[in-house]
């Protein structure tokens, strides 16, 4: 396999250890790896991609990161922290209307300098509901790239060189953090003297379930990856999501292939959609919170984890199975206006 350079914003190897209260209460070996814990920003997944992306900005001579996520997106959040630590500038752009206040990670992204923009896609969102999923990505690629042509000019002309990153960290290059993670579970597997039988993880824009699933291939590693999806996830995503898998096992000489048959896709945890709260789920991080003191968000991690405790109450794994759950942070997403509020009214009732 072709090496790739990368620049190491992250601690590692994470922690990952037995959630010996919830084992014990469910009568299931559950370990938990704590890519929450991965250090600048607050930490997260996304730091294991940016190690990658922010390499070939800097060896380029880029002076600025631009990406794409949700109002409250974490890959943000990252991109301007690793921005922030290297003396890059750092522009954000949001799907979506601009809140009327700051909160969760829109407080932190203002704070570590970022310029973030709102491309208000709201009105293509109402205009193509339901069905019409490739129609309305189409109106707000367009959006979007409109958009960024402004912005791009707008930092050319003070002369800048951007540097375009896409949703999550998506792509050949940001596929590769949780590529390089699995073997760090491998070698973290032969220290606990124990080999895991399944992979639990959410899933959004599919970097980090495709280098999960690209690790477990090349490094032979038999294992089953269960994606909990935490939107919708049509067919047409998941074709593009192998297309780029197996472009990079190309690319770099991985001599591994993608197909369907790798996937385990769930998209019963979605409850009431991308961010919105929802008491399942609020349920699952009061669970975790209260067995091993650590907290899941309502967006990603919180619905992962209530995926996870799904598939257990389903059968799925047999009692003497090993399971990881893969934590990838996500917890400035708890204090988001909508969310407080949930939580405010569950957690002030009488006996919560």
């Amino acid at each position: 396999m072709k090496k790739v350079e990368k620049t190491e914003t992250t601690f590692l190897p994470t922690p990952l250890h037995k959630l010996t209260n919830v084992s014990l209460d469910l009568q299931h070996n559950i370990y938990i790896k704590r890519d929450d814990l991965t250090s600048i920003g607050m930490g997260g997944n996304k730091l294991r991609k940016l190690d990658y992306l922010v390499h070939d900005a800097l060896k380029k001579g880029y002076t600025t990161l631009l990406t794409y996520g949700g109002p409250q997106t974490n890959h943000g959040r990252l991109t301007a922290a690793v921005a922030a630590k290297y003396g890059l500038k750092a522009i954000i752009m949001c799907f979506g209307k601009r809140p009327d206040q700051l909160s969760g990670n829109l407080v932190l992204d203002k704070i570590l300098g970022a310029d973030v923009r709102f491309i208000d896609t709201t009105a293509i969102m109402e205009r193509y509901s339901g069905k019409a999923y490739d129609v309305r990505n189409k109106q707000i690629k367009e959006l979007k790239d409109k958009e960024t042509n402004n912005v791009m000019k707008e930092y050319e002309a003070q002369g800048d060189k951007v540097y375009s990153i896409s949703v999550g960290g998506h792509g050949k290059l940001g596929v590769l953090g949780y590529f390089s993670a699995m073997e760090e579970i491998m070698n973290q597997e032969k220290e606990l003297g124990i080999q895991f039988d399944h992979i639990v993880l959410g899933n959004g824009s599919g970097g980090t379930l495709g280098g999960v699933l690209l690790g477990k291939k090349y490094f032979k590693m038999n294992c089953n990856v269960h994606s909990i999806n935490i939107s919708e996830s049509p067919k047409s995503r998941l074709d593009k999501l192998i297309n780029m898998l197996n472009d990079t096992s190309n690319h770099l000489d991985m001599g591994v292939k993608i197909s369907y048959d790798d996937f385990h896709y769930y998209d019963d945890y979605q409850m009431n959609g991308y961010n919105i709260p929802d008491p399942e789920t609020r349920k699952a991080i009061y669970y975790l919170a209260r067995k091993e003191a650590i907290f899941t968000d309502p967006c990603y991690t919180g619905k992962a984890f209530n995926g996870l405790l799904g598939l257990i109450k389903q059968g799925v794994f047999k009692k003497d199975d090993n399971i990881l759950f893969l934590h990838t942070g996500g917890l400035p997403g708890i204090w988001t206006k909508e969310h407080v509020e949930a939580f405010d009214k569950d957690l002030w009732k009488k006996g919560n």
